[in-house]
């Protein structure tokens, strides 16, 4: 059986991390907050497990905190000043702030 290289699987995994953040919003639009937020829990497990960075796209759509799934304007307060983007979680009342891209 021939091994994978260590960048094989690390695109992988981030190729799940996005599909499971999909999964994510679609569940979250649907109204199943719990099936959202465990999507984001496996999705930080396959990065953690693999070693793989979670792309920055994605940093702004969970809570640092509480690791649940945020959505703007139901569970999440986005403010953009000149540099940064100000996110604030409404479930845990967590604030981050992230470079503008």
């Amino acid at each position: 059986m021939k091994r994978e290289s260590k960048a094989g699987i690390k695109a992988l995994a981030t190729e799940r991390m996005y599909r499971l953040f999909e999964l994510a919003g679609k569940e979250f639009a649907k109204g199943n907050s719990a099936r959202a937020n465990r999507y984001v829990e496996l999705a930080r497990k396959i990065g953690t497990r693999n070693r793989a960075v979670i792309p920055t796209d994605l940093k702004t759509k969970f809570c640092k905190k509480c690791g649940k799934f945020l959505s703007k304007g139901k569970n999440a307060e986005i403010r953009k000043a000149e540099k940064w983007v100000e996110i604030k979680c409404l479930e845990c009342g967590a604030e981050f702030k992230r470079k503008q891209a």
